[in-house]
């Protein structure tokens, strides 16, 4: 009582009315002021609507000027809704549903042609009042909104109802958002009435129109299900993106919803830090937008136009040219903002690389228009882009995300997701204990502490092992896998982990059961990942759509770890920008007399006379090209450390030299040829007098070149 005597008491000062006159403090006082107060609102409502009312008679003319799409119309149209959006007595509410009523009969082109900015404005205020908690005022609302679509049918001369039906579902999405408790009893009982008023109207009874009605509640009921979801799953990012993306990929027949998600989606890769989902999000939106306008004749290309960013786009050709599409009002000038906020996406996740392909689709436009203004902004961003591309080439600072393999198992706890495998997609250089303990925290926030637990183990599950009881989560780290002939086309760093869909991971094993044994029995299953879409995506997660499995006998697994070496080795050399830390140390673990006997060994266990007839020729010979290409590999890494290096690193230098030489030396007594060592530029002869009897007594001869000039040597 005393909050709303204050507050009469400020709204009367305001207005310059004085109510303390008489005014008592008893509760039959404060009863009595509270209902002249209420009597003066609803009189105050009516005065308005009959104002309008008055108004609209006698300038019709003018308000229906341009379809009604213009500055007094909107004026108009704003009074009535605000007494829709303020808080009005029922009686009130129910002149002013009436008003609105013959309103939308007066001027239907205001609604139903033209832009659409009006009827989903009307919609979105409609459908808040079919959540209150006044019976009297829901029915109304739904009386109202019924009549909308109606109206609507009737005005395309009994065709369809398609604006008002995608301006409902719009607002219904905007609504779940902002107001709390929509989707519960209340709302449910609206759309009840709705379709019970289609279901009654006998004069639409032999049309489409109640089929229609009763196709849109059910898709509003397919929202409101997915946003309890989303509300479940609030605190699950990758879940979350999941249940929106659903949505997404159900209104492939409405651009305009099927845009809304995406923007939403957006968001949420954004306020998380995952910039290359999000500019992808930006991207499918462009394309969504380009495709209708290409079937509308607006646009050349369509979506295809962005298929050299992501292989992915083709989502955006299969949209369905049905009742949804036409209603859609996307032009050339909300493409170009698009475009621009896709520049500016994948800017910031510093794919700069595909940024040239989104100003592909701009420049011809902006010099269509003769506009210079933009077209010098655009070359001078398409500089710097470049530029970056250098410079993240030159350091290799760049890192575009690491990647999981995380499978789940226990029907109990993930249901549907049970037995799933996904590749996550995390932000740089994330290490596996961070994912595994973040998934950790998440499902046992979810389903209590004590009923999660962590498979350490990357080799394949057996569901029945695991107990019932408890919700299992498997994560392994995995790489990017590419087959020699794809790395021909794939030069660059950034097209190695651009629109990849391939991954693998290895797992040691020995035919006798154990992990790990000696290298002459050491095996190893690779293990080769292929998820549904290409990454990056618009989700972090993808799920595996098939996988294959390669088992290595103990020869190919020396064969595949010395090759690694020698690409690594290689990978280092190339660059402009010589790490000279990483090169150092990738030296250290392939020529040190500590460690050196890792690639050694091989030679001994696999090419040594006493075991080589025990192994495939073909694999012999693989692996002894393999160790030519180590021991050249490691001669270039050394003579450019010679010329990176400072004085107090010379004595370093030198040892590695001398460790380098001999692991040649003893390389060529294994492989009974001349491995040559590659030191600054030049192949040293280092054949031992040994060498030199054997190739005289089998008649071989010994030579080197350097620098093109034969050098043989013999024995008389």
């Amino acid at each position: 009582g005393k909050r709303y005597i204050a507050s009469v008491r400020k709204i009367s000062s305001i207005l310059g009315i004085s109510v303390d006159h008489g005014y008592g403090h008893s509760e039959a006082d404060v009863l009595h002021q509270s209902l002249l107060e209420g009597n003066i609102a609803t009189e105050v409502c009516l005065t308005v609507l009959d104002t309008l009312s008055l108004f609209t008679l006698a300038f019709k003319n003018q308000l229906i000027v341009d379809n009604g799409h213009n500055p007094l119309m909107k004026k108009v149209f704003d009074v009535h809704l605000c007494c829709l959006r303020k808080n009005q007595s029922e009686t009130s509410l129910k002149h002013v549903f009436t008003a609105l009523r013959s309103f939308i009969y007066r001027f239907p082109s205001t609604f139903y042609e033209g832009r659409a900015d009006m009827c989903a404005a009307l919609c979105y205020e409609i459908l808040k009042c079919c959540n209150s908690k006044l019976g009297s005022i829901r029915n109304d609302a739904s009386h109202l909104l019924y009549f909308l679509m109606r109206h609507n049918f009737d005005y395309t001369k009994r065709r369809s109802f398609v604006r008002t039906h995608l301006q409902v579902i719009i607002s219904v999405s905007q609504l779940i958002a902002d107001v709390v408790g929509i989707g519960g009893t209340r709302f449910q009982q609206s759309l009840s009435i709705i379709n019970n008023c289609a279901n009654d109207d006998k004069i639409v009874k032999h049309t489409a129109f109640p089929s229609e009605v009763k196709d849109l509640t059910k898709r509003i009921r397919t929202v409101l299900m997915a946003t309890a979801q989303m509300k479940e799953h609030e605190n699950d990012p990758e879940m979350l993106v999941d249940l929106q993306y659903s949505l997404a990929k159900s209104y492939a027949s409405t651009p305009e919803l099927r845009k809304t998600w995406l923007d939403s989606m957006a968001k949420i890769h954004v306020k998380n830090g995952d910039l290359s989902e999000a500019a992808m999000c930006y991207v499918h939106v462009a394309a969504l937008v380009a495709e209708y306008l290409k079937r509308k004749g607006m646009f050349n290309q369509g979506c295809r136009a962005f298929k050299v960013i992501t292989p992915n786009i083709d989502e955006e050709a299969s949209m369905i040219e049905d009742v949804g599409m036409q209603d859609v009002h996307f032009n050339e000038d909300v493409l170009m903002e698009l475009l621009e906020q896709c520049a500016d996406g994948l800017w910031k996740a510093e794919r700069y690389e595909t940024i040239a392909d989104i100003y592909k689709l701009i420049i011809p436009i902006y010099e269509q228009h003769r506009d210079f203004q933009k077209l010098a902004h655009v070359y001078e961003i398409l500089h710097r882009a470049y530029s970056k591309i250098t410079e993240v080439m030159h350091t290799g600072k760049r890192l575009l995300g690491t990647y999981f393999r995380v499978a789940f198992f226990g029907q109990g706890f993930f249901e549907d997701e049970d037995g799933k495998e996904y590749v996550y997609k995390e932000p740089k250089l994330t290490p596996l204990s961070e994912i595994s303990q973040r998934l950790e925290k998440l499902y046992s926030d979810k389903f209590g502490p004590e009923n999660v637990k962590m498979i350490q183990d990357s080799s394949k599950v057996n569901p029945k092992d695991l107990d019932t009881k408890y919700a299992y989560i498997q994560v392994t780290h995995v790489t990017p896998y590419h087959e020699e002939k794809d790395l021909q086309d794939r030069r660059t760093e950034f097209e190695r982990n651009h629109n990849i869909q391939r991954f693998v991971f290895e797992m040691p094993f020995t035919v006798s059961g154990k992990k790990q044994g000696g290298v002459e029995e050491q095996c190893k299953r690779r293990t080769i990942l292929t998820t549904m879409h290409y990454f990056p995506y618009v989700k972090k997660r993808i799920p595996v759509m098939y996988q294959r499995h390669l088992d290595l006998n103990p020869i190919e697994v020396a064969i595949d770890e010395m090759s690694r070496k020698v690409a690594e080795l290689k990978q280092l050399c190339s660059c402009n920008d010589v790490d000279m830390i990483k090169l150092q140390l990738k030296l250290q673990g392939s020529v040190s007399v500590q460690v050196n006997a890792g690639p050694l060994t091989y030679a001994r266990v696999f090419l040594d006379d006493a075991n080589v007839k025990k192994y495939p020729d073909n694999k012999v010979k693989q692996l002894k090209e393999v160790f030519r290409q180590f021991v050249d590999a490691c001669g270039q890494g050394l003579s450019i450390n010679d010329r990176l290096i400072k004085d107090d690193q010379l004595e370093y230098q030198e040892e590695m030299k001398a460790n380098y030489r001999e692991m040649a030396r003893e390389l060529s007594e294994i492989m009974h040829e001349q491995i040559s060592p590659f030191e600054d530029g030049m192949k040293i002869n280092v054949i031992p007098n040994s060498m030199h009897i054997f190739n005289a007594i089998s008649g071989t001869p010994s030579s080197t070149t350097v620098h093109g000039m034969s050098n043989s040597s013999s024995v008389a």
